[in-house]
C-alpha cells in the first residue's frame, strides 16, 4: 500500500480518531475528532476557534492520532499518524462540509459556521498495525516531506547466532538461518523480548518502537 491508501483508509473507513495534543503545562490531552478529507500527502479536520483544542493546535502545532477499524481486538487494524499541523484558508470549509453532510446538522446556519477553522496535518510519519493477520502485519510510511524513520529492534554484528531471541519471539519473525540473525520488521510486535534475552547485547532499539 502507498501513503495515499493509508490516508484514504483513515478518512473513509475509520473516520473518527483519537488525537493527542499538549496543553500549556506540557501535559497530554486527548479528544475525538473526525477526519474530513485527504489528498496524496495530508489529511484535513475541523474545529471551532472557541475550543481549547483549537488553542492547543495554535500554540503547539503538532499532533498524534490513532484510529482503529474492526469489531474485536483480534479483528482490528490500527492506523497512527504523528506530525505537524497548520490552519489553512477558510475556503476549504465549504468543500469539507460538502463531503461530510452531517456537519450541517451540527452547524446548520452560515452564521454558526463562522467559528469553524480548518486544519491540515501535512508533514509526518505513520504506521499501520494489523492484528487480524497471521502473523501480525506492520507497515510504516511518511507523508509531506518527512523522511521515513526506521524504528523497531535491529540485530548488530555482535550477534553470535545462539537463537535465544527466536525462542521468545511471539510472532516467530526472527530468522536464525542467517548470521547475524534477521528480524522481519513486517511482523514484529516490538515487545522487546529479543533485546531482553540476548546474551551478547546484540539487539538495539531504534526510534519509537
Amino acid at each position: 500500500m502507498e501513503t495515499k491508501d493509508y490516508l484514504h483508509m483513515l478518512v473513509h473507513q475509520i473516520h473518527t480518531v483519537v488525537v493527542a495534543t499538549i496543553d500549556e503545562l506540557g501535559l497530554p490531552m486527548t479528544c475525538a475528532i473526525d477526519l474530513m478529507d485527504h489528498d496524496a500527502n495530508s489529511v484535513y479536520f475541523l474545529t471551532a476557534q472557541g475550543k481549547s483544542f483549537y488553542m492547543r493546535l495554535k500554540q503547539r502545532p503538532y499532533v498524534s492520532l490513532t484510529g482503529i477499524r474492526g469489531d474485536t481486538t483480534m479483528q482490528s487494524a490500527a492506523l497512527t499518524l504523528h506530525g505537524k499541523v497548520r490552519e489553512v484558508d477558510a475556503s476549504h470549509q465549504r468543500q469539507l462540509f460538502a463531503k461530510n453532510l452531517y456537519m450541517y446538522d451540527i452547524y446548520p446556519s452560515e452564521a454558526s459556521r463562522q467559528a469553524i477553522r480548518v486544519f491540515q496535518l501535512y508533514k509526518g510519519c505513520g504506521e499501520r498495525l494489523d492484528l487480524s493477520r497471521r502473523p501480525i502485519e506492520r507497515a510504516s510510511f511518511s507523508f509531506g516531506t518527512s523522511p521515513k524513520a526506521d524504528s523497531g529492534y535491529f540485530v548488530t554484528a555482535a550477534c553470535d547466532g545462539c537463537g535465544r531471541c527466536a525462542e521468545v519471539c511471539p510472532q516467530s519473525c526472527i530468522d536464525v538461518a542467517h548470521s547475524p540473525v534477521r528480524i522481519d520488521q513486517r511482523h514484529c510486535l516490538r515487545c522487546g523480548n529479543c533485546h531482553a534475552v540476548c546474551p551478547q547485547d546484540a539487539i538495539r532499539k531504534e526510534g519509537s518502537a
